[in-house]
Protein backbone atom coordinates (compact mmCIF):
# COMPACT_ATOMS: atom_id res chain seq x y z
CA UNK A 1 0.00 0.00 0.00
CA UNK A 2 2.98 2.49 0.92
CA UNK A 3 4.45 1.62 -2.47
CA UNK A 4 1.51 2.21 -4.42
CA UNK A 5 0.78 5.22 -2.60
CA UNK A 6 4.68 6.40 -3.04
CA UNK A 7 4.43 5.58 -6.85
CA UNK A 8 1.26 7.61 -6.96
CA UNK A 9 2.95 10.77 -5.80
CA UNK A 10 5.82 10.41 -8.18
CA UNK A 11 4.02 10.19 -11.04
CA UNK A 12 1.47 13.02 -9.80
CA UNK A 13 4.82 14.98 -9.34
CA UNK A 14 6.16 14.11 -12.86
CA UNK A 15 2.80 14.78 -14.34
CA UNK A 16 3.09 17.65 -12.49
CA UNK A 17 6.36 19.06 -13.20
CA UNK A 18 5.98 18.36 -17.04
CA UNK A 19 2.36 20.26 -17.08
CA UNK A 20 2.82 23.30 -19.73
CA UNK A 21 2.72 26.85 -18.12
CA UNK A 22 -1.29 28.40 -18.24
CA UNK A 23 -0.14 31.52 -19.61
CA UNK A 24 -3.28 33.02 -19.78
CA UNK A 25 -3.59 33.86 -15.96
CA UNK A 26 -1.90 34.15 -12.90
CA UNK A 27 0.71 36.80 -12.27
CA UNK A 28 2.59 38.17 -15.69
CA UNK A 29 6.25 38.97 -14.33
CA UNK A 30 6.51 35.82 -12.29
CA UNK A 31 5.18 34.17 -15.19
CA UNK A 32 7.55 35.33 -17.95
CA UNK A 33 10.44 34.69 -16.02
CA UNK A 34 9.27 31.32 -14.95
CA UNK A 35 9.14 30.67 -19.04
CA UNK A 36 12.30 32.56 -19.69
CA UNK A 37 14.71 31.58 -17.48
CA UNK A 38 14.81 27.79 -19.01
CA UNK A 39 15.55 29.64 -22.18
CA UNK A 40 18.11 31.63 -21.09
CA UNK A 41 19.83 28.90 -19.49
CA UNK A 42 19.59 27.12 -22.83
CA UNK A 43 21.02 29.90 -24.82
CA UNK A 44 23.57 30.26 -22.62
CA UNK A 45 24.64 26.51 -22.52
CA UNK A 46 24.51 26.55 -26.15
CA UNK A 47 26.84 29.69 -26.31
CA UNK A 48 29.34 28.02 -24.01
CA UNK A 49 29.10 24.87 -26.15
CA UNK A 50 29.60 27.09 -29.31
CA UNK A 51 32.86 29.40 -26.99
CA UNK A 52 34.30 25.76 -26.64
CA UNK A 53 34.23 25.48 -30.55
CA UNK A 54 35.86 29.36 -31.00
CA UNK A 55 38.60 28.52 -27.85
CA UNK A 56 39.58 25.13 -28.75
CA UNK A 57 40.27 26.38 -32.50
CA UNK A 58 41.82 29.63 -31.64
CA UNK A 59 44.33 27.88 -29.06
CA UNK A 60 45.10 24.28 -30.82
CA UNK A 61 44.97 24.67 -34.18
CA UNK A 62 48.80 25.65 -34.39
CA UNK A 63 50.27 28.46 -36.29
CA UNK A 64 46.95 28.86 -38.04
CA UNK A 65 45.20 29.46 -35.00
CA UNK A 66 44.07 33.18 -35.58
CA UNK A 67 43.27 31.81 -39.37
CA UNK A 68 40.99 28.78 -37.99
CA UNK A 69 39.06 31.05 -35.45
CA UNK A 70 38.24 33.77 -38.08
CA UNK A 71 37.11 31.04 -40.47
CA UNK A 72 34.71 29.35 -37.91
CA UNK A 73 33.64 33.13 -36.49
CA UNK A 74 33.42 34.73 -40.27
CA UNK A 75 30.89 32.35 -41.17
CA UNK A 76 28.01 33.09 -39.08
CA UNK A 77 26.31 35.80 -40.75
CA UNK A 78 26.54 33.90 -44.64
CA UNK A 79 24.81 31.06 -42.81
CA UNK A 80 22.34 32.85 -41.04
CA UNK A 81 22.02 34.35 -44.06
CA UNK A 82 21.28 31.33 -46.00
CA UNK A 83 18.94 29.44 -43.01
CA UNK A 84 16.82 32.43 -41.38
CA UNK A 85 14.56 32.01 -43.87
CA UNK A 86 13.36 28.32 -42.92
CA UNK A 87 14.29 29.45 -39.14
CA UNK A 88 11.64 32.00 -39.40
CA UNK A 89 9.09 29.09 -40.02
CA UNK A 90 9.62 28.11 -36.92
CA UNK A 91 8.17 31.06 -35.57
CA UNK A 92 5.54 30.92 -37.43
CA UNK A 93 5.19 27.44 -35.75
CA UNK A 94 5.36 28.20 -32.45
CA UNK A 95 3.05 31.31 -33.45
CA UNK A 96 0.21 29.01 -34.64
CA UNK A 97 0.84 26.44 -31.75
CA UNK A 98 0.50 28.81 -29.15
CA UNK A 99 -2.98 30.45 -30.30
CA UNK A 100 -4.53 27.07 -31.15
CA UNK A 101 -3.47 25.63 -27.69
CA UNK A 102 -4.61 28.91 -25.58
CA UNK A 103 -7.51 28.28 -27.76
CA UNK A 104 -8.06 25.27 -26.69
CA UNK A 105 -8.51 23.76 -30.21
CA UNK A 106 -6.36 20.17 -29.90
CA UNK A 107 -7.45 18.53 -33.38
CA UNK A 108 -5.64 21.96 -34.91
CA UNK A 109 -2.79 21.79 -32.42
CA UNK A 110 -1.84 18.47 -33.96
CA UNK A 111 -2.25 19.48 -37.43
CA UNK A 112 -0.23 22.00 -36.88
CA UNK A 113 2.70 19.75 -35.19
CA UNK A 114 2.67 17.59 -37.70
CA UNK A 115 2.75 20.06 -40.71
CA UNK A 116 5.74 21.89 -38.78
CA UNK A 117 7.92 18.71 -38.18
CA UNK A 118 7.11 17.92 -42.25
CA UNK A 119 8.40 21.90 -43.16
CA UNK A 120 11.33 21.26 -41.22
CA UNK A 121 12.66 18.65 -42.95
CA UNK A 122 11.82 19.25 -46.46
CA UNK A 123 13.54 22.86 -45.86
CA UNK A 124 16.32 21.26 -44.30
CA UNK A 125 17.15 19.25 -47.49
CA UNK A 126 17.15 22.38 -49.56
CA UNK A 127 19.32 24.74 -47.60
CA UNK A 128 21.22 22.28 -46.64
CA UNK A 129 22.35 21.47 -50.46
CA UNK A 130 22.52 25.04 -51.41
CA UNK A 131 24.98 25.46 -48.28
CA UNK A 132 26.97 22.76 -48.99
CA UNK A 133 27.23 23.89 -52.98
CA UNK A 134 27.61 27.19 -52.95
CA UNK A 135 29.94 27.84 -49.56
CA UNK A 136 32.97 28.75 -51.80
CA UNK A 137 31.87 31.45 -53.95
CA UNK A 138 29.47 32.89 -51.64
CA UNK A 139 32.69 33.46 -49.35
CA UNK A 140 34.56 35.08 -52.53
CA UNK A 141 31.70 37.57 -52.58
CA UNK A 142 32.23 38.21 -49.17
CA UNK A 143 35.91 39.19 -49.84
CA UNK A 144 36.87 36.29 -47.55
CA UNK A 145 40.75 36.59 -47.31
CA UNK A 146 43.01 33.92 -48.68
CA UNK A 147 44.59 32.63 -45.69
CA UNK A 148 41.22 31.79 -44.22
CA UNK A 149 38.83 30.82 -47.21
CA UNK A 150 39.51 27.08 -47.04
CA UNK A 151 38.71 26.97 -43.65
CA UNK A 152 35.73 28.94 -43.81
CA UNK A 153 35.00 26.77 -46.84
CA UNK A 154 35.41 23.24 -45.38
CA UNK A 155 33.40 24.66 -42.32
CA UNK A 156 30.76 25.67 -43.84
CA UNK A 157 30.36 22.33 -45.98
CA UNK A 158 30.46 19.96 -43.44
CA UNK A 159 27.77 22.51 -41.16
CA UNK A 160 25.36 22.35 -43.67
CA UNK A 161 25.25 18.30 -43.98
CA UNK A 162 23.97 18.37 -40.71
CA UNK A 163 21.14 20.93 -41.44
CA UNK A 164 18.20 18.28 -40.95
CA UNK A 165 18.88 17.74 -37.34
CA UNK A 166 19.76 21.55 -36.84
CA UNK A 167 15.89 22.03 -38.59
CA UNK A 168 14.06 19.45 -36.50
CA UNK A 169 15.59 20.58 -33.10
CA UNK A 170 14.61 24.37 -33.64
CA UNK A 171 10.98 23.55 -34.93
CA UNK A 172 11.13 20.72 -32.13
CA UNK A 173 11.82 22.90 -29.97
CA UNK A 174 9.84 25.33 -30.84
CA UNK A 175 6.10 23.77 -30.54
CA UNK A 176 7.33 22.78 -26.83
CA UNK A 177 7.76 26.50 -26.23
CA UNK A 178 4.67 27.28 -27.44
CA UNK A 179 3.03 25.35 -24.65
CA UNK A 180 5.22 26.32 -22.17
CA UNK A 181 7.79 23.52 -22.23
CA UNK A 182 11.15 25.30 -21.98
CA UNK A 183 12.88 22.73 -19.58
CA UNK A 184 12.94 19.57 -21.22
CA UNK A 185 14.70 21.32 -24.52
CA UNK A 186 17.59 22.45 -22.02
CA UNK A 187 17.99 19.09 -21.08
CA UNK A 188 18.43 18.11 -24.27
CA UNK A 189 20.83 20.98 -25.43
CA UNK A 190 22.77 20.42 -22.16
CA UNK A 191 23.47 16.45 -23.17
CA UNK A 192 24.42 17.20 -26.80
CA UNK A 193 26.52 20.12 -25.83
CA UNK A 194 28.62 17.83 -23.40
CA UNK A 195 29.19 15.53 -26.30
CA UNK A 196 30.09 18.84 -28.47
CA UNK A 197 32.97 19.68 -26.48
CA UNK A 198 34.19 16.37 -25.66
CA UNK A 199 34.13 15.92 -29.18
CA UNK A 200 35.83 19.32 -29.46
CA UNK A 201 38.96 18.09 -27.22
CA UNK A 202 38.97 14.83 -29.11
CA UNK A 203 38.90 15.77 -32.74
CA UNK A 204 40.58 19.10 -32.39
CA UNK A 205 43.65 18.33 -29.64
CA UNK A 206 43.95 14.49 -30.43
CA UNK A 207 43.38 14.10 -33.88
CA UNK A 208 44.50 17.58 -34.72
CA UNK A 209 41.39 18.18 -37.67
CA UNK A 210 41.53 21.79 -36.40
CA UNK A 211 38.08 23.37 -38.56
CA UNK A 212 36.84 20.31 -39.57
CA UNK A 213 36.44 18.59 -36.07
CA UNK A 214 34.58 21.32 -34.42
CA UNK A 215 32.43 21.17 -37.51
CA UNK A 216 32.03 17.65 -37.07
CA UNK A 217 31.62 17.85 -33.33
CA UNK A 218 29.04 20.66 -34.26
CA UNK A 219 26.89 18.26 -36.35
CA UNK A 220 27.05 15.31 -34.21
CA UNK A 221 25.55 17.46 -31.37
CA UNK A 222 22.94 18.87 -33.10
CA UNK A 223 21.50 15.12 -34.40
CA UNK A 224 21.74 13.67 -30.34
CA UNK A 225 19.33 16.81 -29.83
CA UNK A 226 17.19 16.57 -32.77
CA UNK A 227 16.54 12.82 -31.86
CA UNK A 228 16.07 13.97 -28.22
CA UNK A 229 13.67 16.31 -28.85
CA UNK A 230 11.42 14.30 -31.92
CA UNK A 231 11.97 11.61 -28.95
CA UNK A 232 10.28 13.80 -26.56
CA UNK A 233 7.39 14.77 -29.13
CA UNK A 234 6.58 10.99 -29.69
CA UNK A 235 5.73 10.14 -26.65
CA UNK A 236 4.21 12.90 -25.42
CA UNK A 237 0.59 12.05 -24.79
CA UNK A 238 -1.13 15.27 -25.18
CA UNK A 239 -2.35 17.79 -28.50
CA UNK A 240 1.58 18.20 -29.55
CA UNK A 241 2.06 14.40 -29.75
CA UNK A 242 3.87 13.68 -32.65
CA UNK A 243 2.94 10.28 -35.15
CA UNK A 244 5.44 9.69 -37.69
CA UNK A 245 2.55 7.99 -39.77
CA UNK A 246 0.65 11.41 -40.18
CA UNK A 247 3.40 13.43 -41.03
CA UNK A 248 1.98 15.38 -43.70
CA UNK A 249 1.11 18.69 -44.66
CA UNK A 250 -2.20 20.42 -44.00
CA UNK A 251 -2.34 23.39 -46.41
CA UNK A 252 -4.23 25.55 -43.32
CA UNK A 253 -1.46 24.89 -40.84
CA UNK A 254 1.27 25.68 -43.71
CA UNK A 255 -0.82 28.96 -44.66
CA UNK A 256 -0.78 30.05 -41.52
CA UNK A 257 2.73 28.94 -40.63
CA UNK A 258 3.83 30.93 -44.02
CA UNK A 259 1.66 33.91 -43.03
CA UNK A 260 3.71 34.37 -39.27
CA UNK A 261 6.88 32.60 -40.35
CA UNK A 262 7.61 33.43 -44.29
CA UNK A 263 7.94 37.69 -42.89
CA UNK A 264 9.37 36.56 -39.69
CA UNK A 265 12.33 34.09 -42.01
CA UNK A 266 12.87 36.99 -44.89
CA UNK A 267 13.23 39.63 -42.13
CA UNK A 268 15.99 37.20 -40.32
CA UNK A 269 17.55 36.45 -44.15
CA UNK A 270 17.76 40.50 -45.47
CA UNK A 271 18.94 41.40 -42.13
CA UNK A 272 21.74 38.97 -42.50
CA UNK A 273 22.12 40.46 -45.50
CA UNK A 274 23.59 43.60 -43.55
CA UNK A 275 25.22 41.83 -41.45
CA UNK A 276 27.34 40.25 -44.21
CA UNK A 277 28.24 43.54 -45.84
CA UNK A 278 30.17 44.31 -41.93
CA UNK A 279 31.14 40.93 -41.97
CA UNK A 280 32.71 41.87 -45.32
CA UNK A 281 33.68 45.30 -44.55
CA UNK A 282 35.64 43.80 -41.06
CA UNK A 283 37.21 40.99 -43.63
CA UNK A 284 38.67 44.01 -45.19
CA UNK A 285 40.80 44.78 -41.97
CA UNK A 286 42.61 41.60 -41.94
CA UNK A 287 42.72 38.38 -40.24
CA UNK A 288 43.38 39.44 -37.12
CA UNK A 289 40.66 42.17 -36.92
CA UNK A 290 38.46 38.86 -38.16
CA UNK A 291 39.15 37.10 -35.12
CA UNK A 292 39.13 39.77 -32.47
CA UNK A 293 35.39 40.41 -34.21
CA UNK A 294 34.86 36.64 -33.65
CA UNK A 295 35.29 36.78 -30.25
CA UNK A 296 33.94 39.64 -29.08
CA UNK A 297 30.55 38.39 -31.48
CA UNK A 298 30.76 35.28 -29.23
CA UNK A 299 30.41 37.22 -25.94
CA UNK A 300 27.96 39.67 -26.89
CA UNK A 301 26.14 36.29 -27.46
CA UNK A 302 25.53 35.74 -24.14
CA UNK A 303 23.95 38.93 -23.47
CA UNK A 304 21.57 38.53 -26.24
CA UNK A 305 20.14 35.32 -26.13
CA UNK A 306 19.37 36.52 -22.69
CA UNK A 307 17.41 38.85 -24.01
CA UNK A 308 16.35 36.97 -26.66
CA UNK A 309 14.38 34.58 -24.29
CA UNK A 310 12.50 37.70 -22.94
CA UNK A 311 11.60 37.83 -26.62
CA UNK A 312 10.33 34.44 -26.97
CA UNK A 313 8.38 35.22 -23.77
CA UNK A 314 6.21 37.97 -25.33
CA UNK A 315 6.08 36.02 -28.76
CA UNK A 316 4.32 33.10 -26.81
CA UNK A 317 2.47 34.86 -24.10
CA UNK A 318 0.83 37.52 -26.76
CA UNK A 319 0.27 34.19 -28.93
CA UNK A 320 -1.77 32.01 -26.28
CA UNK A 321 -3.32 35.09 -24.98
CA UNK A 322 -4.39 36.57 -28.11
CA UNK A 323 -6.18 32.86 -28.43
CA UNK A 324 -7.67 32.99 -25.58
CA UNK A 325 -9.40 36.20 -25.99
CA UNK A 326 -7.43 38.15 -23.36
CA UNK A 327 -6.20 41.81 -24.86
CA UNK A 328 -5.72 43.21 -21.31
CA UNK A 329 -3.05 40.36 -20.70
CA UNK A 330 -1.75 40.74 -24.53
CA UNK A 331 -1.40 44.54 -23.58
CA UNK A 332 0.25 43.93 -20.12
CA UNK A 333 2.86 41.21 -21.25
CA UNK A 334 4.20 43.71 -23.54
CA UNK A 335 5.13 46.32 -21.12
CA UNK A 336 6.08 44.00 -18.41
CA UNK A 337 8.95 42.17 -21.02
CA UNK A 338 10.40 45.63 -21.98
CA UNK A 339 11.18 46.52 -18.55
CA UNK A 340 12.74 43.12 -17.96
CA UNK A 341 14.51 43.04 -20.98
CA UNK A 342 16.07 46.79 -20.75
CA UNK A 343 16.96 45.42 -17.71
CA UNK A 344 18.97 42.23 -18.07
CA UNK A 345 20.15 43.98 -21.37
CA UNK A 346 22.08 46.98 -19.65
CA UNK A 347 23.00 44.89 -16.71
CA UNK A 348 25.09 42.27 -18.45
CA UNK A 349 26.41 44.74 -21.20
CA UNK A 350 27.82 46.43 -19.02
CA UNK A 351 29.24 43.74 -16.87
CA UNK A 352 30.76 41.98 -20.05
CA UNK A 353 32.22 45.13 -20.64
CA UNK A 354 33.82 45.31 -17.82
CA UNK A 355 35.72 41.57 -17.97
CA UNK A 356 36.10 42.49 -21.79
CA UNK A 357 40.09 42.18 -21.99
CA UNK A 358 40.26 38.72 -19.82
CA UNK A 359 36.95 36.96 -21.50
CA UNK A 360 38.48 37.99 -24.61
CA UNK A 361 41.68 36.10 -23.91
CA UNK A 362 39.87 33.13 -23.46
CA UNK A 363 39.51 32.47 -27.12
CA UNK A 364 43.24 33.83 -28.35
CA UNK A 365 45.98 35.44 -26.65
CA UNK A 366 47.54 37.77 -28.69
CA UNK A 367 47.21 41.27 -27.65
CA UNK A 368 46.20 42.65 -31.35
CA UNK A 369 43.22 40.24 -31.28
CA UNK A 370 42.53 41.31 -27.36
CA UNK A 371 42.55 45.22 -28.98
CA UNK A 372 40.42 44.59 -31.92
CA UNK A 373 37.87 42.83 -29.49
CA UNK A 374 37.31 45.87 -27.11
CA UNK A 375 37.12 48.10 -30.13
CA UNK A 376 33.42 46.34 -31.20
CA UNK A 377 32.71 45.81 -27.49
CA UNK A 378 33.47 49.25 -26.17
CA UNK A 379 30.58 50.38 -28.93
CA UNK A 380 28.49 47.62 -28.89
CA UNK A 381 27.97 46.58 -25.12
CA UNK A 382 26.57 49.90 -23.47
CA UNK A 383 23.71 50.22 -26.22
CA UNK A 384 22.63 46.67 -26.53
CA UNK A 385 19.62 46.49 -24.70
CA UNK A 386 18.13 48.25 -27.69
CA UNK A 387 18.58 45.63 -29.83
CA UNK A 388 16.24 43.35 -26.86
CA UNK A 389 13.76 46.19 -27.02
CA UNK A 390 13.51 46.22 -30.58
CA UNK A 391 13.27 42.05 -30.93
CA UNK A 392 10.14 42.02 -27.92
CA UNK A 393 8.08 44.53 -30.05
CA UNK A 394 8.66 42.51 -33.01
CA UNK A 395 7.22 39.30 -30.84
CA UNK A 396 4.10 41.61 -29.61
CA UNK A 397 3.57 42.32 -32.94
CA UNK A 398 3.84 38.38 -34.38
CA UNK A 399 1.95 37.47 -31.23
CA UNK A 400 -1.39 39.12 -32.66
CA UNK A 401 -0.82 38.06 -36.31
CA UNK A 402 0.62 40.81 -37.03
CA UNK A 403 3.77 39.90 -39.27
CA UNK A 404 4.05 42.07 -42.40
CA UNK A 405 4.40 45.34 -40.73
CA UNK A 406 7.65 44.44 -38.27
CA UNK A 407 9.16 43.17 -41.53
CA UNK A 408 9.17 46.15 -43.42
CA UNK A 409 10.20 48.61 -40.39
CA UNK A 410 12.67 46.53 -39.21
CA UNK A 411 14.04 46.08 -42.74
CA UNK A 412 13.84 49.99 -43.24
CA UNK A 413 14.94 50.84 -39.50
CA UNK A 414 17.72 48.21 -39.36
CA UNK A 415 18.98 46.83 -42.60
CA UNK A 416 18.10 49.67 -44.56
CA UNK A 417 19.72 51.44 -42.48
CA UNK A 418 23.14 49.74 -41.51
CA UNK A 419 23.43 49.49 -45.72
CA UNK A 420 23.48 53.16 -46.24
CA UNK A 421 25.71 53.53 -43.24
CA UNK A 422 28.15 51.44 -44.54
CA UNK A 423 27.60 53.20 -48.57
CA UNK A 424 28.12 56.45 -46.95
CA UNK A 425 29.13 57.75 -43.71
CA UNK A 426 31.88 54.49 -43.41
CA UNK A 427 32.35 55.16 -46.90
CA UNK A 428 34.44 58.49 -46.12
CA UNK A 429 38.20 58.26 -45.91
CA UNK A 430 38.47 59.65 -42.58
CA UNK A 431 35.53 57.41 -41.28
CA UNK A 432 36.71 54.41 -42.91
CA UNK A 433 37.36 52.78 -39.27
CA UNK A 434 35.73 49.40 -37.70
CA UNK A 435 34.72 51.81 -34.87
CA UNK A 436 33.00 54.36 -37.12
CA UNK A 437 31.53 50.19 -38.73
CA UNK A 438 30.29 49.72 -35.46
CA UNK A 439 28.10 52.55 -34.59
CA UNK A 440 25.69 51.86 -37.43
CA UNK A 441 24.92 49.24 -34.84
CA UNK A 442 23.52 51.25 -31.45
CA UNK A 443 21.87 53.57 -33.83
CA UNK A 444 19.75 51.36 -36.11
CA UNK A 445 18.45 49.41 -33.01
CA UNK A 446 17.29 52.53 -31.50
CA UNK A 447 15.82 53.94 -34.74
CA UNK A 448 13.60 50.49 -35.21
CA UNK A 449 12.77 49.91 -31.40
CA UNK A 450 11.32 53.43 -31.22
CA UNK A 451 9.08 52.50 -34.93
CA UNK A 452 8.03 49.54 -33.69
CA UNK A 453 6.41 51.25 -30.57
CA UNK A 454 4.82 53.57 -33.15
CA UNK A 455 3.41 50.86 -34.58
CA UNK A 456 2.33 48.74 -32.10
CA UNK A 457 0.15 52.39 -31.07
CA UNK A 458 -1.32 52.68 -33.89
CA UNK A 459 -2.28 49.02 -34.82
CA UNK A 460 -2.99 47.50 -31.59
CA UNK A 461 -6.53 48.87 -31.05
CA UNK A 462 -7.68 47.41 -34.23
CA UNK A 463 -5.93 44.23 -33.66
CA UNK A 464 -6.98 43.66 -29.77
CA UNK A 465 -10.74 44.79 -30.25
CA UNK A 466 -10.95 41.69 -32.49
CA UNK A 467 -10.06 39.59 -29.92
CA UNK A 468 -12.12 41.21 -27.19
CA UNK A 469 -14.62 38.52 -26.03
CA UNK A 470 -18.91 39.36 -26.66
CA UNK A 471 -20.05 40.96 -23.70
CA UNK A 472 -22.44 38.38 -21.59
CA UNK A 473 -26.41 38.39 -22.64
CA UNK A 474 -28.59 39.59 -20.13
Amino acid sequence: MIKKTLLSLTQRRRKTARAPMDMTRGPMLKNVLLFAWPLMLTGILQLLFNAADMIVVGRYSGDQAPQALAAVGSTGSLINLLINVFMGLSVGASVLVAQRWGAGDQPAVSCAVHTSVTVALLSSILVGAVGVLFARPLLKLMDSPDDVIDLAALYMRIYFLGMPANMLYNFGAAVLRAVGDTRRPLYYLTIAGVANVLLNLLLVIVFHMSVAGVAIATVVSQTISAVLVILCLHRTHSAIHLDFRRLKIHMPELKAILRVGLPAGLQGSLFSISNVLIQASVNSFGSIAMAGNTSASNLEGFVYTSMNAIYQADLTFASQNYGAGKPDRVRRVMWVCLGAVAVIGFALGMAFLALGAPLLSFYNGQKEVIEYGLMRMRVIMPFYFFCGMMDTMVGQLRGVGCSILPMIVSLSGACLLRIVWILTVFAVPEWHTLTVLYISYPISWAVTFLAHLLCWRLISPKALRLITPDPPQR
